[in-house]
């Protein structure tokens, strides 16, 4: 019987994951042609997989032509012919193939109810304001629109986002040190080149992957940090001789964990033990803190000018308009002047000026509130709707007030790789917070012992115990979902954990 591995697959749906493992065994010939692979359900048994895995998987190498089925009795490998030529990924370069993979990986992406993307709905987004806008720039401003912009981009933004900043969070931040670039992931490119490829990236663990693979694809070294209950875990920042933490401490990603302030001076004394320590404040999703009043941030309480501020509009209005932002330190500020100015802005004048005048004239303020409204009232009727149905029995909701998603832990045997794709089948994309391990299997080990209740050791420790015990955990992102989808919503969460209803 033929047995595959599914472990360190990561987000990777079980049936593909199972389709490639096979259809690379047809290509270097451990499965020849005319071999009959096993049945549908004997296979899905002994690899401990539902039978609606090795179904889909199947269904792909068939439309593909890696198989061919017999009725009655089964499927068998094809003949290939000898340099049969194949797409860069391994597919058979016909059209029959490449229409069935992309109708299946189509289906796969548009499921009816998505928890995953970060999609703006688009009655949200303000189009009104943001077109009579833009006819104003080009009216007032054609001159400037054909102009060069500087390196930090257009002064104007730039003093918008600084009042915008002391308005929302209190920072006191010069317009020369926000640098403007399209989207966080050039500006962490940027930031590295700025304090250079020598030092040791640490990232949080569970995190937002794409962050150390930015770092990996920039040759960089990168250090996954485990979050506790409080945060990122400062003993293992220190054991891994971290250089930059990278962290998210207004609102982290996917655990929904907001730093206490206690936590926040921690890291600030751990950046100043050692020169050349730096942190990267990501302030992911903070316009959308649904209850409380807002935590300071780092870089507003940092007074060794330690912290690099950086944040995006793509969540705050919507994931196309790719303007992101850094406050660098005036002392990191001029190095980036001698070391990086001759780069360009990478986002157009137009859109600058556009977002600048939304921020100037009070749009942004009013669009945040009213957002907030929003996101609010979605989530109330969804965890409503949830404790009203069958899940609430096998359900717990936590962090529901700190961003636009709250966590959902399900009491279930199921593995949390099947679970999703269960829900997949059932046309709702949703994700586990065990697949935002940067790896697999994690079992962090506690430092040094506990000094008494209450002391830093003890407090580490339990942080890494909650590290240890994040199984069966769905991060419910509702920023995409209509109010009128709610109730389905649940529903079929009930359907994908065996429930009713």
């Amino acid at each position: 019987m033929l047995t595959y591995s599914f472990e360190n697959i990561g987000p990777e749906p079980l049936y593909l994951h199972l389709y490639k493992c096979i259809k690379n065994d047809i290509l270097d010939g451990v499965l020849p042609s005319g071999t009959k692979l096993p049945s549908k359900r004997s296979f899905a048994k002994n690899l401990g997989i539902s039978n609606i895995t090795v179904e889909n998987a199947y269904a792909q190498l068939q439309a593909e032509g890696f198989i061919y089925s017999i009725p009655k009795k089964g499927f068998y490998v094809t003949e290939l012919p000898e340099n049969m030529p194949l797409t860069s990924d391994g597919h058979i370069t016909s059209e029959a193939g490449r229409i069935a993979a992309g109708s299946i990986m189509e289906e796969e992406a548009q499921c009816k109810i998505d928890l995953v993307s970060n999609m703006t709905p688009p009655a949200n987004f303000p189009f009104s304001i943001w077109a009579k806008l833009m006819r104003e720039i080009i009216s007032e401003k054609s001159g400037e629109l054909m102009k060069k912009s500087p390196w930090g981009g257009i002064m104007e933004l730039r003093s918008a986002i600084s009042l915008h900043l002391k308005q929302f969070r209190n920072m006191d931040v010069a317009p020369e040190q926000i640098i403007t670039g399209a989207g966080t992931e050039y500006l962490y490119t940027l930031i590295i080149q700025l304090l250079g490829y020598n030092k040791v990236y640490a990232v949080e663990n569970p995190g937002y992957k794409k962050v150390a693979q930015i770092y990996k694809s920039n040759n960089v070294t990168c250090e996954y940090i485990p979050v506790g209950s409080s945060g990122i875990v400062i003993e293992e920042l220190e054991k891994r001789n971290a250089d930059v933490a990278h962290i998210s401490p207004s609102h982290h990603y996917p655990t929904g964990i907001i730093t206490p302030v206690s936590r926040r001076y921690e890291i600030l004394a751990w950046a100043s033990r050692k020169k050349g320590r730096y942190i990267i404040e990501d302030d992911y999703d903070s316009e959308f803190r649904l209850e409380g009043k807002p935590v300071p941030t780092l870089q507003g309480i940092d007074i060794m000018e330690s912290v690099i501020y950086i944040n995006t509009f793509t969540k705050s209005l919507a994931p196309t308009i790719r303007i992101s932002y850094m406050v660098l330190p005036w002392k990191l500020l001029k190095i980036f002047y001698n070391k990086l100015s001759f780069y360009s802005c990478t986002v157009s004048n137009f859109e600058q000026y556009t977002l600048a005048r939304f921020i100037n004239n009070g749009y942004f303020e009013k669009h945040i509130n009213r957002m907030r409204n929003y996101y609010r009232n979605v989530r109330d009727r969804l965890m409503d709707e949830i404790k009203k149905s069958r899940l609430s029995d096998i359900c717990e909701i936590s962090e529901e007030g700190s961003g636009l998603h709250f966590l959902l832990k399900i009491h279930t045997e199921i593995p949390d790789s099947e679970y999703v794709e269960i829900c997949r089948q059932n046309n709702i994309n949703v994700s586990c917070l065990s697949q935002y391990y940067m790896e697999d299997n994690v079992n962090y080990k506690v430092y040094g012992e506990a000094k008494g209740k209450g002391s830093i050791q003890q407090k580490q420790a339990e942080d890494i115990k909650e590290c240890n015990n994040r199984q069966h955990i769905i991060i419910m992102n509702y920023s995409g979902i209509r109010m009128e989808d709610v109730k389905e919503t649940v529903s079929l969460l009930c359907k994908s954990s065996g429930l009713a209803g």
